[in-house]
């Protein structure tokens, strides 16, 4: 999208779809301005010992995570230490009493939030 735009691209994903766009970024930093990644999957639920962060310190793209406070795929805990490997400038969001689905508030959450983000 950077190459046929000279407009920000945000590129992003939900879960899974936020994973694969980590990896991608993780390869080619220059895909995207920076990233909205919506209740990354940080690990199972019940399983917080197979963490999906072995990429995060080739992250070099800008990263917006928002997640729910009641996420069972990580907790707002466990994400912040996990985010601290990632060297380019990123944020932690989150909703409370959100799950892995985020719920009805979130869309204007992401908007904001991400307005923000973009704008620094």
């Amino acid at each position: 999208m950077r190459e046929i735009t000279p407009d920000y691209v945000m590129l992003g994903g939900h879960s899974y779809g936020g994973r694969q766009t980590t990896l991608l970024a993780a390869e080619t930093p220059a895909v995207a301005h920076a990233l909205l990644l919506l209740s990354y999957p940080l690990h199972p639920p019940r399983k917080p010992e197979q963490l999906r962060t072995q990429h995060f310190p080739q992250l070099r793209t800008a990263a917006l995570f928002i997640h729910g406070t009641r996420d069972p795929f990580g907790s707002i805990e466990e994400m912040t230490g996990a985010l601290q490997a990632i060297p380019a400038r990123h944020q932690l969001v989150s909703i409370e009493k959100a799950g892995h689905e985020l719920g009805a508030a979130a869309p204007a959450v992401i908007l904001r939030e991400a307005e923000c983000f973009a704008n620094v």
